[in-house]
């Protein structure tokens, strides 16, 4: 049995070929073609993989209806290792999606012990940072959001305790409230259907988060009325938790049926077109008629002091709120990949590639491509040294942040009406 991941741990080595391989998880690059732009976190290999995304490459290219969510844990304040999410969310906004986002305080009350009020205080300024980012659509505080609870309930008829300790590693002294945290964020992913119509669905998340996508894709799949199979010459339709009379419903909707006992087969239809027509009749019979949730999958910025970026570590990231001097010095202090001396550095040149100052700037600072190839050239034709080229990114950090601070308090009002 494959070994299961811990989606609240601080510090866990994530073994990306393992993810691939034993959980089925699928490389993004054969999707790319897809999509009319190809945004920087795709093109610099940071988001690298995705479960199912192709329907909502196609909806992107046909300018059809899909749904972007995310949540967000209000433990803390939002920092560094939240920024590129956010900015996943942002461009899928932009590419026509509607956006949902999650504040999980239930989550960080249940898993980290965050008081109520912390919650709220925390998360608002993730909102405020999501809107000046450029954020638009719906949100919403998990312990507010009635709907999301019922929904939660239903699905939580569909899971076990047996499923939750394979899924999650979950042992006998894990709370219920922890195991109520995971429907809820089941609930989270399939919210967007059940508020809005049903459609695609895309959940921007890091690799150690794939439990969820997982637990919710089976969740979602028990929940539907029908299942719709391509069998190559024709469609066949079966029931599951159908009402009575919702087989003959799919027969009569569809010319050229044929009824069978548990099953209608279809010839002469597309499947797409099957799919759509029997989506509606199971709405229309109280069903939810969901479509499986999709995924990307990002690589993790490493933490500034080596290591991964965690809100426990300090110096290991940075608040989007905190003192400029405070900050400055995080980043005068990042782990590099400069050599032992100076000497060294000039003859033989810098490593980019474990420098978590490069990768500051691959991940967050430079829009530019061309201005990113500049520095990695600079660094290893060793043009330039690791002090001068953590001012430089110190000097990039200080403006980003200036220009973010100024935009949510900008919009901070917008934060605290939700």
């Amino acid at each position: 049995m494959p070994e299961a991941l811990d989606p609240w741990a601080n510090s866990q080595a994530i073994d990306t070929r393992r993810l691939f391989e034993e959980f089925g998880i699928e490389p993004i690059e054969p999707l790319i073609d897809l999509l009319p732009e190809v945004p920087p976190f795709v093109r610099r290999g940071i988001v690298v993989g995705q479960r199912d995304y192709e329907p909502i490459a196609t909806a992107i290219r046909d300018h059809r209806p899909f749904h972007v969510l995310t949540g967000f844990m209000p433990s803390g304040r939002p920092h560094l290792g939240h920024l590129l999410v956010m900015r996943e969310v942002v461009w899928h906004v932009r590419q026509g999606g509607h956006g949902m986002i999650a504040i999980a305080d239930r989550e960080a009350h249940a898993v980290r012990g965050t008081t109520w009020d912390d919650c709220e205080r925390y998360g608002r300024d993730y909102l405020a940072a999501l809107y000046a980012l450029g954020f638009t659509g719906e949100v919403y505080f998990q312990s507010r959001n009635n709907a999301l609870k019922d929904l939660a309930f239903e699905a939580a008829t569909r899971v076990n305790f047996s499923a939750l300790t394979a899924i999650y590693g979950f042992a006998p002294e894990t709370t219920l409230a922890h195991a109520m945290s995971v429907i809820t964020q089941v609930a989270d992913i399939l919210y967007p259907q059940v508020s809005g119509e049903p459609a695609p669905t895309v959940v921007p998340v890091g690799l150690d988060q794939d439990p969820h996508i997982r637990l919710t894709r089976d969740v979602a799949n028990a929940l539907r009325f029908f299942r719709v199979e391509n069998r190559g010459d024709h469609v066949s339709v079966r029931t599951r938790n159908a009402p009575d009379g919702a087989l003959q419903a799919v027969a009569h909707a569809l010319p050229g049926s044929k009824a069978y006992q548990g099953h209608v087969d279809i010839r002469g239809v597309p499947h797409p077109v099957v799919e759509e027509v029997v989506r509606g009749i199971e709405r229309e019979l109280g069903g939810f008629g969901f479509f499986l949730p999709s995924a990307t999958y990002h690589t993790f910025m490493p933490g500034l002091s080596g290591g991964k970026m965690s809100s426990s570590i300090p110096d290991s990231s940075f608040g989007f709120r905190e003192p400029p001097a405070a900050v400055r010095k995080k980043v005068m202090r990042a782990l590099t990949g400069g050599r032992t001396t100076l000497e060294e550095q000039r003859l033989l040149g810098g490593e980019p590639d474990p420098c978590t100052v490069y990768e500051l700037n691959r991940f967050h600072l430079c829009e530019d491509d061309g201005e990113l190839a500049k520095i990695r050239a600079r660094c290893i034709a060793g043009e330039i040294t690791c002090g001068a080229c953590k001012k430089e990114t110190a000097d990039r950090v200080e403006t980003f942040l200036a220009d973010l601070r100024e935009r949510m308090d900008a919009v901070e009002h917008i934060a605290n009406e939700a």
